[in-house]
Formats: C-alpha cells, structure tokens, sequence
C-alpha cells in the first residue's frame, strides 16, 4: 500500500516536472524567436526616430516614443519567459544570504509600500551559495509583489533564511530535485491565501488570478525557472485564509575544490521503551508519510485527520501517548485551538506543531508563540527524527 502511494505520488511529480519542462522549451523557443524579430524592429524605430529629430511633426516624435516603449517592454517580457524557460544568461557568484538580504530589505520597502510591514530574518552560520544575485533580488521583487496585491489592505511580508537539507526520501517525491545542502530563502505573506487548483498551476506562464490588465502572469515563472536553472528548487505553501509561504531552495556551494556531494546525517533520534505518538493532520498524503516514518523508528503512531477525532482519542485513559504532532492550519478546528483543548485533558502531554509556513512568519503573525516547537513542511525524515527525541527529551528533563 505503502509503495504504491509512493510511486504515484512520485508519477504525478514526475508528470507535472515534465509538463513544466514541455512548456519551458515552448516559450523558450518562441521567446527566443520573438526576441530575435524585437531586435528588429526596435533598430528601425531608433533609426526613425534620428530621422524624425529634424522635422517639426511632434505627433511623429510622439507615436514613435510610444512604439519604442512598447517594444522595450515586449523586450523585457521576453527575458521573463526566457528566465522561465532556463535560457537567461545568469552571472552566478559566490553569495552571503544574510547580507543580501539586508540590501535587498531596503529595496523591497521602497517598492511595496508603507502598508506593508517587511521582517527579514537570517540566521547564524549560514551557507554560502552561488547565484546570480541580480536575478536573486528580481525573483524575490517579484515574490513580494504577488504577496503585496494578495495584502490590498496591508499586511505583513516576512523574508527569512536558513540552512535546510533536502534527504533522498524527499527527492524521491520531488524528482526534479537532487538530495543535498540547500540555503532555504522563504517570502511569507498574511494575505488571502490560494486555493489547491491555483497552487498547481501558479508557476505557468501567463497563469494569472488578477484582473486583466493587473499582471502578466510571468512572475512566478520567472522565479522558478531562475531557481531551476541555478539547480535549486522553489515550493509553496498556502491555505485560502491564512497567507501563502514560497520557499527557494538554493545549492550550498563548497567552493572549486571540493566536491558537492551530500552529507546526509544518520537519523538522530529513535523511539525509547514504547514511546506514542498522536499525528493530527488533515491531507491523508502526508498523515500517511509521516505515520511510516515515525513507526519505522520505533515509535508507536497514532493519527487523526482533525482536532476532533484527536481529543477522542486523548479522552481515552488507556491509551499511552507521549508526544502530539499537530498541522498549524487545519479546517474546523487549527493546531493552536487543538492545544490548548489538550491541555485540559492532557496538561503535560508534550506538542510539536507542522507548518509549510515559515517560523517566523507562524509565530510573528499571532499564529503561535516563539516558544513553542515548530517542524517546518516539507518534513525529512532526517530533520522529523531529529526533532521529535529533541521535544521528548527536553519534556522528560
């Protein structure tokens, strides 16, 4: 059962990366087609336009500065679906994330606004990447520009970094990914969120929400064919309501000498003398994942699709639970209101909480405490095994 939920899982990915790629080699094409003819006709407006200076026709010199802004922006909408299309010329350099997004906080607060509230957040000991840092701030200008329109009465974006590691588990559902060291670069938004069809088609070309006239549709895809092109990976999370997280995946870079191999961790944590867990989570894809996981060390497991199925389970006294890892945002009943429910019935029980968003952005936007203990989706098993012994032991001391 367990392997065929895998293997369809890693089907659909495979089908929606090769979907991805068909498109990117269309538009690369035309693009590059199109950027050919541009050429052409932006030469031969400017060679009017020297032409023009000397006769007194200001309607002349005026329809031709129009033509020519319309040709430079169709020039610059074909960049964008070159960069989609992983055909843009990129200058990759070795690159500090903390300190670029010191600069890059300053310019996103010139470009969104006094109505929106900017936190960026990097962290100590971080990975050098190499990228094109250009092309870095545009996918990350373009980030928080979908955040802003998705905030029209203001809001509050959170940038932040962190050292993540992608395991072999995870790549297996991802394959467009490879296992290894990334520096994860996540743009959070308290906007109006996204429902499950327009999550699976937001990084089309052209695929847009907004009213025409209001966008091209190509930010997204410009961000993820950048992202890919760099080898790296972009996912994002939402639930309509709650915001929307996308998280860019960037390769560690371990200089010209050494190789850029993964240094994958052996899993640090195993369960102890019957050790229970409860999983509350309602996408039956993941609840699934994380039960295999957790029983394959060692643990007992079990699991509830919704806060009120977990506190039946809780109300028996029979039953021995350890430890209860809840999804922040689920319908009916969130992991915050779960807990606290819990806590009457179980008030030492220990909890971990499951978000896709990032941990600022959950514990900064009145979601949860900065106290408490969150594993960010997508979950390794490295990263799940990990944290899970860290809560029990610190419960037990």
């Amino acid at each position: 059962m367990e392997a065929q939920r895998t293997l369809r899982e890693t089907q659909e990915q495979l089908a929606a990366s090769q979907k991805m790629d068909a498109v990117g080699q269309l538009t690369g094409g035309i693009a590059h087609d199109f950027n050919n003819l541009m050429m052409v006709v932006l030469g031969n407006l400017e060679t009017a336009q020297r032409n023009a200076r000397g006769a007194d026709n200001p309607n002349l010199n005026r329809a031709l500065s129009n033509a020519v802004r319309g040709a430079q922006r169709a020039s610059s909408l074909t960049q964008r679906l070159l960069a989609f299309s992983r055909r843009a010329a990129l200058n990759p350099k070795p690159l500090d994330i903390n300190k670029f997004m010191v600069s890059s906080a300053d310019f996103l607060k010139r470009a969104l606004g006094e109505a929106i509230d900017i936190e960026t957040a990097g962290s100590a000991g971080l990975w050098t990447v190499e990228v094109d840092a250009d092309q870095l701030e545009v996918a990350l200008l373009n980030l928080a520009i979908n955040a802003r329109d998705a905030m029209p009465t203001g809001g509050k974006l959170t940038v932040e970094a962190a050292n993540a590691i992608l395991d072999r588990e995870y790549c297996k559902l991802n394959p467009e990914v490879s296992p290894g060291q990334y520096v994860m670069v996540s743009v959070s938004d308290t906007g109006c969120g996204m429902s499950k069809d327009t999550i699976n088609r937001a990084f089309e070309p052209f695929f847009t929400t907004k009213e025409a006239g209001h966008g091209t549709g190509l930010g997204l895809s410009q961000v993820y064919g950048f992202v890919t092109q760099t080898g790296g990976h972009v996912r994002l999370y939402s639930e309509v309501g709650e915001g929307t997280t996308v998280k860019i995946y960037l390769p560690r870079f371990f200089g010209r000498d050494k190789d850029d191999q993964l240094i994958e961790g052996e899993l640090l944590g195993q369960g102890e003398g019957g050790e229970t867990i409860l999983i509350v989570e309602d996408d039956y894809d993941v609840r699934a994942y994380l039960t295999d996981v957790l029983r394959g060390l060692g643990y007992g497991v079990v699991a509830a699709s919704n806060g009120t199925i977990a506190l039946d389970i809780l109300a028996r006294d029979n039953l021995r639970v350890d430890l209860m890892l809840t999804d922040v945002v689920m319908p009916g009943m969130t992991g915050r209101d779960l807990a606290r429910e819990v806590a009457k019935l179980r008030p030492e029980l220990r909890t971990v909480y499951m978000t896709g968003y990032s941990r600022n952005a959950v514990t900064h936007h009145g979601r949860l405490n900065p106290n408490l203990d969150v594993l960010q989706k997508p979950v390794t098993q490295s990263d799940l095994a990990m944290r899970i012994r860290e809560a029990l032991d610190k419960h037990e001391s």
